[in-house]
């Protein structure tokens, strides 16, 4: 049987635990659900800036020795607009 592409990496993903029916979870799995949501968030944030630059869509129609310049300032962008840099005043 041939593996199906969609599911690459399923082996090695995490999810959250699921309240079971009729009953709560235990406290320590609602820690880990807290703990696991809480970096999940910061991933999708930095999948959202870098959507708003298009960086990871868009086809790059500029010559190949302008490439890296043009992520390096889109980085730049980012890292500014998340607060990790300060410009001098």
């Amino acid at each position: 049987m041939r593996d199906n592409k969609a599911y690459q990496g399923a082996d090695r993903t995490r999810t959250p635990h699921k309240k079971p029916k009729g009953r709560e979870l235990s406290e320590a799995q609602t820690e880990a659900n807290r703990i696991f949501a809480g970096e999940r968030i910061v991933i999708e944030h930095l999948m959202r800036h870098l959507k708003i630059f298009r960086a990871a869509k868009e086809v790059m129609r500029l010559r190949k020795d302008h490439y890296a310049e043009v992520i390096l300032a889109i980085c730049g962008l980012v890292r500014l607009r998340l607060g990790a840099i300060e410009l001098p005043v």
